[in-house]
């Protein structure tokens, strides 16, 4: 009895260390992202350097954590509840990576706008900066909502993604705007086409990771769920 106790325990244990390593492995992408963002806005060389950099230690969190997974699997033999949590965190770990990309190609659209002597032609988009700040909300949201097992919290993020969405849009005319008016922006605006559209990835992959609490509280996919689909996940009939 007391060797199945103590089994039980060290399992726990297992699957807690695991939740905490995709909490931390958020937190770096969280400020990769920031970072980013930042360095867009201010044309800094020096932390775009950082966070194109930063990318690496993101790719060797989700290898390490991959085989954590794999090897829990394997051993453990997870069912129900357990096994819903570790493919919940596998799937959160694979869109963590991928915004770690799109904080990397943000990056270098930064990089590629100084190297290139386009500054005074590429047009200043206050969007740009409000939609980069609604994804990082997006993602500090479903990460807080991923700690905590919050699927009302986490209905809420994926509700936001309307909004990034929307940025995303409206970046897109203003730009078109400004290359038909004068064609000296047009380099200088696909770059920017460029950043707008790795902040919207942003928001899809954190509307997934949101998507990821529900699954592992509900069992319910909401990956292509409409808003009555979502409602009737977080609240299902009693």
């Amino acid at each position: 009895m007391v060797t199945g106790e103590h089994t039980i325990k060290q399992y726990d244990q297992e699957l807690e260390s695991l939740r905490t390593r995709i909490l931390q492995m958020g937190g770096l992408v969280e400020a990769q992202l920031r970072m980013a963002i930042d360095c867009f806005e201010h044309m800094d060389l020096r932390r775009a350097e950082q966070v194109i950099d930063a990318d690496e230690k993101v790719d060797v969190e989700e290898l390490e954590l991959g085989r954590l997974i794999v090897n829990l699997i394997v051993r453990r033999q997870p069912a129900a509840n357990d096994l819903r949590l570790i493919m919940g965190i596998s799937r959160a770990v694979t869109d963590l990576e991928r915004i770690g990309d799109e904080a990397t190609k943000i990056a270098r659209a930064a990089r590629w706008v100084h190297e290139k002597d386009v500054l005074v032609r590429t047009p200043r988009i206050r969007d740009i900066k409000v939609s980069g700040e609604a994804a990082l909300s997006m993602l500090h949201g479903a990460l807080d909502a991923f700690a905590r097992l919050d699927v009302v919290a986490a209905a809420e993020i994926i509700r936001e993604d309307a909004g990034v969405d929307e940025h995303f849009r409206l970046i897109l005319r203003q730009l078109i705007t400004f290359m038909m008016e004068d064609p000296r922006t047009i380099t200088g605006s696909l770059d920017t086409v460029w950043v707008a559209k790795a902040i919207e990835r942003v928001g899809d992959h954190s509307k997934n990771i949101a998507g990821d609490v529900i699954f592992i509280v509900q069992g319910e996919d909401v990956r292509h769920a409409t808003p009555e689909q979502l409602e009737r996940a977080v609240n299902p009939p009693r």
